[in-house]
Order: structure tokens, then C-alpha cells, then sequence
């Protein structure tokens, strides 16, 4: 019978057959299994046509604002994903609200979570329009999260699942609420650095809510999160590696945070601990991911909120997995703890320990068939060495800083590499070479590098900026850690430079054109010669 209503649906695809599918739903008391699987066929169908002119629409702005040094692709590609997942959000929303039998005590709150939503989707969407900065976000964040607490409420008991004693927060409930809501809002975004990864976790996720709100008879997260999986499954087809669509720091936001608000609220409906502690159990991914960042951005003096090129699917990309591979590894760890999660909820939260244990042998058995143990144990090394690298990586980017607003002003590209020679002297290189997958190369010499001095090198891949590749030698004597720091903050600043001022940065004849013959370039004591290779 389910199987033959979500046929008739996707067969025919009119106006018509939603609206007896619709009709079917309304005429229920509660939802069911088969109404709930009508909802996600609905949200397919109208998500399904959306993404197409979406990405034609989008496409112009993605070109100007072009690809940055941390991301995985490529090319330019439209963030605008999150606009047809908030609009299908919105009418399966109302829709609900109108028709659905929604219990008269929640209708403000549904209508609360359905403008908060939405809220918190034109904040990231405005970032993705023009960016605001990260500290403008996070207060935007705050008092979003804020206003959920009076809205749809606060988290008000916290159940030990070790001994079952229920703890009343009080007035705690409200910084706990905030830090609750912020954290899944920024969870999913942290995660969005591969094709197709946040929206399969996302996928996921609202399976998991709509199960969940289906059991314990919440009509609205229960429709909402249906449809919404739908529209994921839609956002897929073209999010799926290579991505033609992304879903931006507006779609980000907007799963992140309602996937935080509606796991609170399915928890007033009973099975307090169960309902919070079961999306934890499958957000395992991103939450180990962020906390390795924070912790890693922490250790080496920078900003908690700046991307870096340190995160799971790069450390898998760069054992030779291409990004398919890499995103189906990632899925199969994300449905192993959402079937942990499933397991949470149905056995209850007095279980979770037993579940939290085999999901960190698991993840210890992957870190090591993986190599991450030496990731990690190298963020406990760093620990002894903390204030090095912390002096280090502030003059690194106070250099790399000025460089990048230095460029904007150089005339020609023997000023851009003076200027670039002189931050690669300050920072203690001896030599660095950049060469073009096209073939001609740039190379920057130190000629007081005494003769027979011990080197350790390094090198980076630029893919976004047309398959560069940049080569690093400094002196052994160096710290491997520093070393490491400094040549990715570097590769970044060049990258942005040449970003901002184009590619005539690189080559006066222009880009992939082999200039003739060696051109020295004297840059005070230093040397930089361009040369085809």
C-alpha cells in the first residue's frame, strides 16, 4: 500500500495526484508510517524541479565569487541549496499547521520553530550573498537561540544515564539551550567541506527525527522532517560528487538548527535523554571532526573559526581516495552510528554508555587502518611545544596578512614576487618553487643559504588554482610543526593574492604561457627567477 501511494505520486508528478496523496494524509487523526512516507514522497516531488533553474540563476555569482584555498573543488559552484530546502520547509510547514491534526498546545511553537527556522537561514544566506564576517554570525547565532528558548522553550531536565536521576537545570537551561542550538547550527556547516557529505549526514539525521517524532506521535517534526528528506534526496541528484549545487552557509544553518530544535522538541513529548542523546550518537562524524579542529586551531595560536585544509575527508583525500570514494567512507562511518542511534531510542538511554563504548572502538579501529593515529598523536606532542608554534603562527599570519593586501597594490608581477620574497625571507626559507601544471615555473632562492646546509622539504597542491603545485626548503633545524604551519599559510596567502589580482601575478605573458629564456629578479639580497621548465 505504501509502496503503491508514493508510486502513484512519482508516477504522474501533477498537481492532481499530490493532492490525493494530501488528501489521504489530512483525512488521517495521526500520522502513520505510510502518511509519513507520503510527506518524503511530496517533499521530492516539489524539491525535484526546483534545483535546476536554481543553479542556472546562481551560476553568475558563484563565478565572481570564485573558489577558495581550503575547498575541494574546483570550479565555481552555486551555494544556493538551502533556498529550495527553506521553501519546501515553509510550505510543508504551513501546510501541516492548515491541515494536519496538530495538537491545539503546539501550534505556536510550530509556528516558532517555523520563522526561527527560517530566521536562521537568511542569516547564512546573507553570508553566502556577502559575507559578515564570523563574529557577526555567531552573535546572529546567539540571538536566534535565544529567542528559541521563549518561543518553543529550554532544555529544563537532563536525565544521568548512568543512574536514571533526573536533574532540573533551572536557569542553566537557557545557556545549555544556546550552546545546544549554536553547536548543531555550526556542526553541519564545519562538515560541508565535501561534495554531498552535509547533505547525506542531513539525509540521515531526518530519518532519524521523522522515526523518532512518528513514535511518539508529533505531528509536526514528524511531517516536517519527512519532507525535508525528500528535498535532501532531491538536493542529492545534483549535490552528489561533482557537485552542481552546494548547500551554502544558509542551507547549513537552516539543517543544522533544526535539527537541534526539533530533537529538543520531540524530547517534551517524552523519552527526554533518549530523543537529545540519539542525534549525537549519529552527528558522530562532524562532532569528532570539529572538535579536532577547535583543538588543533587552538594548539597552534589560530583563529578557532578559520578554515584549514586538516579535516577527515582531507586527510582521506589525500591517501589517494577520490572524492566518491572518500564521501561513501564517510557514509558508511555516519550509518554505522545512525543505526547506533536507532539502537539509543529504542532501547533506551540507559544503553547509551554501552552504544558510546563500541563507537569509540570503532572509530579508534578506523583511525588506525587510516593513519589518523599519528594525527592525533601529534596534536599530543604539539601540547609540549604549544607556545612555539603559537608565536610562530602569529608572525606566520601577521606576514601573510600583509602580503595579501600588499599584492592589491603592486603594479606588476616583479613587484608581487618582491613582496612575496620578502615574507618567504622573514619566515626562514631558503627556497620555494611554484610550478604550473601548464609548465612554466617560478622559483625564489635565498643567496645566503650556505653551501651543504641540511633542507627539509615540503610541497602543497593548489587544484583551484589551476592544478599549481608549491615546493618549500628551509632549514632542518626548523620545527617539522612550524615548518608544516607556515607553508600551508603561506600557499593560502598566495592563493588569495592571486586571487584578488588575477593571473597576471604570475606570469607577465600570461597564464599558461611559457615566458623565454630566465629572467633573475633581484629582490634586496635575494634572487627570483622565472624560467620554463
Amino acid at each position: 500500500m505504501v509502496l503503491a501511494a508514493l508510486g502513484e505520486i512519482k508516477g504522474g508528478c501533477s498537481t492532481c495526484d499530490a493532492g490525493n496523496a494530501w488528501q489521504r494524509i489530512t483525512e488521517q487523526r495521526t500520522l502513520n508510517a505510510t502518511s509519513t512516507l507520503l510527506c518524503f514522497g511530496l517533499g521530492l516531488v516539489l524539491a525535484w524541479p526546483i534545483f535546476p533553474p536554481l543553479i542556472r540563476w546562481f551560476e553568475p555569482l558563484a563565478v565572481r565569487r570564485g573558489t577558495s584555498f581550503h575547498q575541494t573543488h574546483h570550479r565555481p559552484v552555486p551555494r544556493a541549496g538551502g533556498l529550495a530546502l527553506a521553501f519546501l520547509f515553509l510550505v510543508a510547514g504551513i501546510a501541516t499547521q492548515q491541515w494536519l491534526p496538530v495538537h491545539p498546545d503546539r501550534v505556536a511553537e510550530n509556528w516558532g520553530i517555523l520563522v526561527l527556522g527560517l530566521a536562521m537561514f537568511g542569516l547564512g544566506f546573507w553570508d553566502d550573498l556577502r559575507p559578515l564576517g564570523a563574529r557577526k554570525k555567531l552573535f546572529g547565532q546567539i540571538l536566534i537561540a535565544l529567542a528559541a528558548c521563549f518561543v518553543v522553550g529550554r532544555i529544563e531536565l537532563v536525565r544521568n544515564p548512568f543512574s536514571g536521576e533526573v536533574v532540573a537545570l533551572g536557569l542553566w537551561g537557557f545557556p545549555l539551550t544556546i550552546l545546544w542550538l549554536v553547536a548543531f547550527t555550526n556542526l553541519i556547516n564545519l562538515i560541508d567541506g565535501l561534495d554531498g557529505l552535509a547533505g547525506g549526514l542531513s539525509l540521515m539525521l531526518m530519518a532519524l527525527l521523522a522515526y523518532v517524532g512518528l513514535h511518539v506521535e508529533a505531528v509536526f517534526p514528524t511531517a516536517v522532517a519527512a519532507a525535508l528528506a525528500g528535498g535532501l534526496v532531491a538536493f542529492l541528484r545534483y549535490n552528489f560528487p561533482p557537485a552542481r549545487i552546494y548547500l551554502g552557509d544558509g542551507g547549513a544553518y537552516f539543517l543544522g538548527f533544526l535539527i537541534g530544535i526539533l530533537s529538543m522538541r520531540l524530547s517534551h513529548k517524552g523519552t527526554v535523554a533518549a530523543a537529545l542523546v540519539a542525534p549525537l550518537f549519529a552527528l558522530a562524524l562532524p562532532i569528532i571532526d570539529t572538535s579536532l579542529a577547535i583543538l588543533r586551531r587552538g594548539l597552534k595560536g589560530l583563529p578557532l573559526f578559520r578554515p584549514d585544509r586538516k579535516h577527515i575527508h582531507h586527510k582521506l583525500l589525500g591517501e589517494g581516495l577520490n572524492q566518491r570514494q572518500t564521501v561513501l567512507v564517510l557514509y558508511g562511518f555516519s550509518l554505522v552510528a545512525l543505526l547506533m542511534a536507532f539502537g539509543v531510542f529504542w532501547a533506551g538511554e540507559r544503553t547509551a554508555p554501552l552504544f558510546l563504548g563500541v563507537l569509540v572502538l570503532l572509530i579508534l579501529l578506523a583511525a588506525g587502518r587510516l593513519n589518523f593515529v599519528r594525527e592525533w598523536l601529534a596534536l599530543g606532542r604539539l601540547l609540549g611545544t604549544t607556545l612555539e608554534v603559537r608565536k610562530a603562527a602569529r608572525y606566520a599570519l601577521a606576514l601573510c596578512q600583509w602580503f595579501e593586501l600588499e599584492a592589491e597594490r603592486c603594479q606588476c608581477p616583479e613587484q608581487i614576487w618582491a613582496e612575496f620574497g620578502f615574507v618567504l625571507r622573514k619566515l626562514g626559507y631558503t627556497r620555494v618553487r611554484l610550478q604550473c601544471a601548464a609548465g612554466p615555473q617560478r622559483q625564489w632562492q635565498n643567496p645566503d643559504t650556505p653551501a651543504g646546509q641540511s633542507l627539509q622539504h615540503g610541497h602543497l597542491q593548489l587544484p583551484h588554482c589551476g592544478g599549481m603545485r608549491m615546493e618549500f626548503w628551509a632549514d632542518a633545524s626548523l620545527p617539522e610543526r612550524v615548518f608544516d604551519l607556515q607553508n600551508e599559510l603561506v600557499a593560502e596567502a598566495w592563493a588569495k593574492a592571486l586571487e584578488k589580482c588575477g593571473d597576471r601575478m604570475l606570469f607577465p605573458s600570461g597564464p599558461g604561457q611559457a615566458p623565454s629564456g630566465e629572467k633573475p629578479i633581484q629582490v634586496g639580497d635575494s634572487e627570483v627567477t622565472l624560467h620554463a621548465s
